[in-house]
C-alpha cells in the first residue's frame, strides 16, 4: 500500500467517523487501489481516464449507482488530502461527473402491521421478551440499530420516561420513550441478568451473553414479518421509518422529527414527507372517489 494511502487511512480514524463509515470508506480506497496497481499505474499519478475505466469495472460488475457514487466520493477525498500534502497539484475525480442516483422511497409499515410485528415475540421465552423489547424501543424512538445495540443502562432512564443516544461523532440527543416501550423494558429488565453472561453495561445481548450485531437483529427482524407474511421489503431500518412517518401523520412537524432522528441535513428527513404526502394522497382518493 502507498505511504499516503495509509496515511489518508490514519488521516480518516482520527476524525470520529462511525465504525460503518470508516469501514466504507477504506474499503472503497483498498478495491480502488488494487485496481490501479493491476493496470501497473501509480495512485499518486492516476488521471481522469482511470477514474473512467474504474467507474465501469464497478458498472460490469453489477455495482449500484449508489455504491459507485459513494467510491467515487472516497476517491476524491483520498486525492484532496494528496493535494494537501502537495503530492498531487490537481484531483482527478473533480473532472467525473458521477452517475445519478435513482432515489426509491423507503417502504413503511401501517401501525396494523407495526402492532402485529411487535407483538409477535413469544412472551413466555427470554428470547422473546428480549425481542419484544428490542423492537418496542427501535419503534418508540426511531434510532438507528447500531445506536439501539450501543445503548448501556446508563442511557435508559425509565422512571423519566426516556432514553439517551450518541450519535455521529458521538453527539448525543434525548428522546423520550412511551408507555408500551417503557413495560416492555421493564419486563426485559426481570431476565436481562439471565442473558447478560460477562456483567455487561450493555442494555441488549445475543443469546451467548455478548454484544448482538446488527446482522442478528436484522435477521430475527427478517424472521418475525415472514411469519406475519408481510409483503413489504423489510429491512433494519423499516420502523425507524415507520416511526418518522407516523410522526408526521399524527402533526409533528418535520423540525422535531430531524431531531429526533440525528439527522444533519433537513434534506435528509424531508423524504418522509413526500412518503407522507403520496399516502395521503392515496387515502383521500379512496375515501373521496364515487368509484375508488
Amino acid at each position: 500500500m502507498s505511504s499516503f494511502v495509509d496515511k489518508y487511512f490514519d488521516e480518516l480514524k482520527n476524525k470520529n467517523l462511525s465504525v460503518n463509515t470508516l469501514d466504507a470508506y477504506i474499503r472503497d480506497v483498498k478495491k480502488f487501489y488494487e485496481f490501479v496497481k493491476a493496470r501497473e499505474e501509480k495512485i499518486e499519478e492516476v488521471e481522469v481516464v482511470t477514474i473512467m475505466a474504474y467507474v465501469q469495472y464497478l458498472q460490469k460488475s453489477g455495482r449500484a449507482n449508489s455504491s459507485i457514487v459513494r467510491s467515487i466520493v472516497s476517491i476524491r477525498n483520498l486525492y484532496k488530502f494528496a493535494i494537501k500534502l502537495g503530492i498531487k497539484s490537481d484531483n482527478p475525480v473533480i473532472q467525473y461527473e458521477a452517475p445519478k442516483i435513482k432515489r426509491n422511497l423507503p417502504e413503511i409499515l401501517t401501525t396494523e402491521e407495526v402492532d402485529k410485528l411487535l407483538s409477535k415475540p413469544d412472551q413466555s421465552t427470554d428470547k422473546g421478551i428480549r425481542d419484544r423489547a428490542m423492537l418496542e424501543v427501535m419503534y418508540a424512538t426511531g434510532i438507528k440499530v447500531t445506536e439501539m445495540l450501543n445503548l448501556t443502562v446508563y442511557d435508559v432512564n425509565l422512571k423519566l420516561s426516556y432514553i439517551k443516544c450518541k450519535g455521529i461523532k458521538e453527539k448525543e440527543r434525548i428522546i423520550p420513550i412511551g408507555s408500551y416501550a417503557v413495560k416492555c423494558l421493564e419486563n426485559y429488565y426481570k431476565i436481562r441478568g439471565k442473558l447478560n453472561s460477562y456483567n455487561l453495561d450493555f442494555v441488549f445481548f445475543n443469546l451467548q451473553g455478548t454484544k448482538m450485531t446488527r446482522q442478528g437483529f436484522w435477521k430475527l427482524v427478517k424472521l418475525y414479518a415472514s411469519e406475519l407474511n408481510i409483503n413489504k421489503r423489510i429491512n433494519s431500518y423499516t420502523l425507524r421509518h415507520s416511526f418518522a412517518v407516523h410522526l408526521l401523520q399524527n402533526g409533528a412537524d418535520i423540525k422535531t422529527i430531524q431531531e429526533l432522528l440525528g439527522h444533519r441535513d433537513m434534506a435528509t428527513t424531508q423524504i418522509y414527507s413526500g412518503i407522507y404526502k403520496k399516502a395521503k394522497i392515496v387515502e383521500v382518493y379512496k375515501r373521496t372517489h364515487p368509484r375508488a
